[in-house]
């Protein structure tokens, strides 16, 4: 395939069967990074589902490792994420390339605890909704040990894109995102 032409596959780049398989370019140039892309068809026009998730204070609300991120300007902002054993890394991220109602693409600062860098798309799905398509890259701390760890306790990226992205279909979808978690009234009658 004629890498020079467009990529006429709409799936995440890291999934592509043809061309450059990791789309990396990008999203990372760093060589040891591990790529993690995901995508979910959300039933919302594609001018909803950008303007949500544009709006980063909007994040922690689906993301469930986020604890919080600060916006310090319309194109940086500071992330406080948990990590692995009750500990949280934090980093500055700066925004990159962002198209109206297409693209966001960011990159981590330099001093980030996790480097990272990423880019997520929003595809017009027709009556269908729309397509979005996450691709992250990260540089796990601790390299392969840090990353298996994270996986044990669930914190690896590629476990977190795939639920993250389920919880903000759901969010923009329904207004609220469905859990397994007992409420007070089921946790009283079950101890009954």
């Amino acid at each position: 395939m004629d890498d020079t032409k467009p990529h006429s596959d709409d799936a995440p780049p890291s999934t592509w069967k043809h061309g450059d398989s990791l789309g990396a370019a990008a999203v990372s140039e760093r060589k040891d990074d591990a790529i993690v892309a995901r995508a979910v068809t959300i039933n919302r026009p594609v001018a909803e589902v950008f303007a949500y998730f544009r709006d980063f204070a909007n994040l922690p609300t689906f993301m469930e490792n986020v604890e919080r991120i600060d916006i310090l300007s319309d194109t940086r902002s500071h992330w406080v994420v948990k990590a692995p054993a009750g500990k949280t890394v934090e980093w500055d991220a700066v925004v990159t390339e962002e198209t109206q109602d297409s693209v966001i693409a960011w990159t981590s600062e330099p001093g980030a605890d996790v480097a990272n860098s990423g880019r997520v798309e929003f595809r017009d799905a027709g009556a269908r909704g729309t397509v979005v398509m996450a691709t992250i890259a990260y540089d796990p701390p601790a390299g392969i040990v840090g990353k298996l760890i994270a996986k044990m306790f669930q914190r690896e990226p590629a476990i977190q894109a795939r639920r993250d992205l389920r919880r903000f279909k759901q969010l923009m979808e329904t207004g609220e995102i469905a859990t397994a978690a007992m409420n007070r009234k089921q946790r009283e009658e079950e101890m009954a």
